[in-house]
């Protein structure tokens, strides 16, 4: 378990590193797909479970948080309670952006909880993955949660 939270911390901070020396948000250009593939990359076509939110924080939901990026674009998932969908854009340095979530809205005894999760894909700016795992960072750079790889 420790060694778990030294390998994301490790990972949070190598990315903090390479934030630092990317540009501004504000002169971010989010490219769409230019080929017939679509979207393309180790972020795509994988389900990605919540490991984390923020460095170290678990949240126990009725189900595993979840997301995957389509190569279309589109976006899917559970946010522990309900499903939802959005688009996905990917941009060079591992710019990511999540949007237009939509979700479908039944009642949740973790809804906090459920938001958090919909609020760190919305809020994602930059990723990286190392190994099995997937940290997302916010546009401050602050590390806004991890994700395991399903297998």
């Amino acid at each position: 378990m420790q060694r778990a939270i030294f390998r994301l911390a490790s990972a949070g901070l190598l990315g903090l590193v390479l934030a630092g020396c990317s540009s501004t948000p504000s002169e971010t250009h989010y490219p769409t797909p230019s080929s017939d593939k679509g979207l393309t990359g180790d972020v795509v076509e994988q389900r990605w479970n919540l490991l984390l939110v923020g460095t170290d924080e678990r949240l126990s939901m009725p189900e595993t948080p979840h997301f995957r990026i389509g190569r279309d674009g589109k976006v899917s998932g559970s946010d522990g309670c309900n499903t939802f969908t959005g688009t996905a854009t990917l941009g060079d340095s591992q710019r990511i952006e999540i949007s237009r979530l939509a979700s479908t809205r039944m009642a949740c005894p973790k809804q906090a909880d459920a938001q958090r999760v919909t609020g760190m894909l919305e809020n994602a700016y930059r990723y990286l993955i190392d190994h099995d795992r997937l940290v997302l960072f916010g546009p401050d750079s602050r590390v806004l949660g991890g994700w395991r790889e399903a297998k």
